[in-house]
């Protein structure tokens, strides 16, 4: 598992974007962080004079189990560079086995309601259709429009920080669902009357996860065996759900990933990353969602430890044809990544072989096209030098990343850096 922290979001966020860092710092252990306002917009940072743009998740501005594809219309639009603070909204706690009531649920885990995020509260709440059994489990948040975004052009997407909203997440497992379908999770099969008036009648299995702060003030999770020994694993947040709209108007599930990005959830792409997304349609109409405060690769069980996060992205448009586009045809087909450390290459096809070859068939089109080498050795250092990760098996539309390591290519002279892109 990756190891990002919160304190490293706050150092990244003092170097590159001082106003959004005020929200870190003032609010990083003031939890529950509830919304800074009820409609997108630009507000201005508590205790300061600095403003930020802003989307919330309200009932107008989220999309629950669906994508934003070609026909919906963005909330707020923003000028290329800007950087955009939302507040993210975990499905964990809110959906129907779990009783579509986040006051009931987090109050029999102990929580206060005062420690429940008033915007989940309103969605559960509110008339928003949501179908358990057929739409996505995934609360989506924007889409935001760039101005000057065309189809053709990328959105160079940075996540500068990402806070968590309160000190508590959930981990779920779901019948026929997960890496282990029909194995578990080892409960009776959901009754024919379970609803999110019976919740409990879905026999699904729900890990409530607590986090603290450790000695060092870093975030940690903490779990106990079966006989109440503590268990405690490191945090390294991250968005699963960054995406640009579909070139479509048929809806777009929320849980398979696909060229528009979505729902990737590969724990590398976390703070201090950047995401490559093509822009698929005017303003590329970027969303966010499905916040984790931590997950191992692959996802097993079917979740992560789903954690409401506020997340600050800045989001650049890069004509096509700008250098630092990663492709010799200076636009994009598919999502790639960069960290600081190393470029991710992505592959998705339901089935995890295909989803291998993909990506490194990725791999070597990035390799040959941005860093000069030729197809056969391409091949041959990714067999020796670069690792493919499995993203995760549990999207219908299976995930596994290619990490090229950067150092590798210090030598290479007019290779593609992430920092080429015309000012």
């Amino acid at each position: 598992m990756k190891l990002r922290t919160i304190t490293l979001a706050t150092a990244l966020a003092l170097a590159v974007f001082a106003p959004a860092t005020a929200v870190f710092a003032q609010t990083a252990d003031k939890l529950p962080l509830q919304p800074l306002a009820d409609k997108p917009g630009r507000v201005v940072v508590p205790g300061t004079k600095h403003e930020v743009y802003y989307v919330p998740s309200t009932v107008e501005t989220v999309t629950w189990g669906y994508l934003p594809n070609a026909a919906t219309k963005p909330v707020l639009s923003v000028p290329s560079g800007a950087t955009v603070v939302f507040d993210t909204l975990s499905h964990e706690g809110l959906v129907e086995d779990q009783g579509r009531n986040p006051l009931a649920y987090f109050g029999s885990k102990g929580i206060p309601a005062n420690m429940v995020l008033k915007d989940g509260i309103a969605i559960t709440g509110s008339s928003m259709a949501h179908d358990f059994a057929k739409d996505g489990p995934h609360i989506v948040t924007g889409p935001v429009a760039i101005d000057g975004a065309e189809p053709g052009d990328v959105l160079k997407v940075e996540l500068l920080s990402a806070v968590p909203r309160v000190p508590y997440g959930v981990i779920s497992n779901r019948h026929g669902k997960g890496a282990l379908p029909g194995e578990f999770p080892e409960t009776p099969k959901p009754a024919a009357d379970a609803s999110a008036a019976n919740p409990g009648a879905y026999n699904n299995v729900s890990v409530f996860t607590p986090i603290r702060r450790t000695k060092a003030g870093k975030w940690e999770a903490v779990m106990k065996t079966a006989n109440g020994t503590e268990v405690t694993f490191p945090t390294a947040p991250f968005m699963g759900v960054m995406g640009v709209a579909a070139d479509t108007t048929k809806p777009v599930h929320s849980v398979p990933p696909g060229l528009y990005g979505g729902n990737m959830d590969i724990n590398d792409l976390g703070v201090g990353s950047t995401v490559y997304l093509p822009v698929l349609v005017k303003g590329g109409n970027f969303y966010t969602g499905d916040p984790h405060m931590a997950q191992g690769d692959g996802e097993v069980a079917l979740t992560a430890l789903e954690h409401s996060m506020r997340p600050t992205f800045r989001i650049t448009v890069l004509k096509k044809g700008d250098p630092g586009i990663p492709s010799r045809s200076g636009s994009l087909t598919k999502p790639l990544g960069e960290t600081a450390d190393h470029w991710v290459t992505i592959g998705l096809n339901p089935d995890l072989d295909e989803a291998m070859k993909d990506a490194t068939r990725e791999s070597i089109r990035f390799l040959t096209e941005m860093l000069g080498m030729d197809r056969p050795t391409a091949f041959a250092y990714l067999s020796a030098a670069s690792d493919f990760q499995v993203s995760q098996v549990v999207d219908g539309t299976k995930g596994v990343h290619g990490m090229i390591r950067k150092a590798d290519f210090s030598k290479v002279k007019n290779g593609f850096t992430g920092k080429n892109a015309k000012k």
